[in-house]
Order: C-alpha cells, then structure tokens, then sequence
C-alpha cells in the first residue's frame, strides 16, 4: 500500500494531499456565508412614487388656493329687505372665490353705501350686485303698505324678508265691518315684511308689507285694528 505523502520546503515535516483536500474542502469563502440580496420590489417603488406625486400635487392646489383670495364685502350685520346700507353694515373678508362667483371688490365699498336691499341675507353672507338693487323698494309692479298692530295680532318671529299674510279679521263690535270695502272682497292677502318698527314708548307696532298694489289698496281701506299677520314657511304665499 501507498501513501501519497510529499515533504513542504524547507521543513522536513510530511504533509498530506489527503489532509490538504480536506482542509480546502471543509472551508468555505466568506462569501458564500452571506444571504443572497434580495431585489427590490417594483411595486413597492410605483407606490413611493405615485405617493410622492400626490403631496407634490396637493400642495401646489393649496398654495394655488392661497394665491387667488380676493379682498370681497361681506355684511358685519344682518340686512332686511329695503334696508339701506351704511357703511357700518359692511365688512371686509379675504376668500378664494371661484371663476363664476359673483362678488363685490372691497374698492367698491364707497358705491355700495346708500344703495337699498333688494333680498334679506344674514350677518357673515358675502355682498352680491343682485343683492344691492339701487331701485328701492318696493320693486316694480309692487307696492307697500303699513300696518300698525298690537301684540297678539302678529308673531313676535316676524322679521323683514319673512314671508306672511295679511288677514282681514272683522269686528265684533258691529255688523257694518264683516267684510272688507267694496269694491273688494278679498279677506287674505300674501305678502313680504321690508321693515318691523316698534316706536318707544308706543303699544302698537307697525309693520311694512310688500304686496300687490291691489292689496295694498284693500289693506290701506281696512279699519284699524282688524288686520293680523300669519306667519308663513318661506316657500309659501
């Protein structure tokens, strides 16, 4: 039998091919030790991405937004129908109105002033033209009429803008003022409140009302006394 032994350089010390293949065999690279890298998953990436994308593109709305706020009039108090404004029934507000919307430029202000309220709108609502008619009131194919009431013959929620009806309500007292003055015999009339005023030191109140010039023919001829107001929903007449 044979042994494959081979003596190193310069020693003269054996050495084994059998125990060198084992040696190179049993030791592994440092390399090979180490876990495979994993490749990044493309998916993943699209959505860090598209994320990105869409701060990117929401901060560009907002500081667009910001960019376009315009100095508008708003009302600081509410306003009734027929009411003139003054200048303490103005405020200025800096919003982003949007193409369409229709405002009034705070440099306006000045021309506002003195003008009539076509509509009735509440404290904080922003100033349209349609808003501001300058023809006064009543309107065209409109008239007013006045009617001095005392507690009980009207709803203490009335308001100018409110929509109500004018009741004729016939006295007790005799038979002669069942039914209103010919020629007329209308006994309801629809109408708008444009102004509630309570006088100091008076019982009565007395309320304008936006009717018809026919009824406000019929209301003027109608005694004291036997006309009350109902209250409507907005909607109704």
């Amino acid at each position: 039998m044979t042994s494959n032994i081979t003596t190193q350089p310069g020693t003269n010390r054996p050495t084994s091919s059998a125990s060198n293949s084992w040696t190179l065999e049993g030791t592994k690279p440092a390399s090979r030790l180490r876990a495979p890298r994993r490749p990044r998953s493309l998916p993943h990436l699209l959505l860090g991405a598209l994320l990105v994308l869409a701060c990117a593109s929401a901060f560009a709305m907002v500081s667009l937004n910001s960019g376009n706020r315009e100095s508008v009039l708003a009302l600081a108090r509410p306003v009734a129908v027929g009411q003139v404004l003054t200048a303490q029934d103005l405020k200025e507000v800096n919003v982003a109105v949007d193409p369409g919307v229709s405002v009034m430029d705070v440099s306006q202000a000045a021309s506002v002033v003195g003008k009539t309220m076509s509509t009735s709108l509440p404290a904080g609502a922003l100033l349209t033209p349609d808003a501001v008619s300058g023809a006064g009131v009543p309107a065209a194919g409109q008239a007013l009429a006045a009617l001095s009431l005392k507690a009980g013959q009207f709803p203490p929620e009335v308001s100018p803008g409110t929509h109500v009806s004018v009741v004729f309500v016939p006295s007790q007292a005799g038979a002669a003022l069942a039914s209103p003055p010919s020629p007329y015999s209308t006994t309801v009339w629809p109408a708008v409140v444009t102004s509630v005023i309570a006088p100091p030191n008076q019982q009565n109140t007395v309320i304008s009302v936006q009717v018809s010039p026919a009824a406000a023919h019929q209301i003027a001829a109608v005694p004291a006394g036997q006309l009350s107001i109902v209250m409507l929903p907005g909607g109704d007449r």
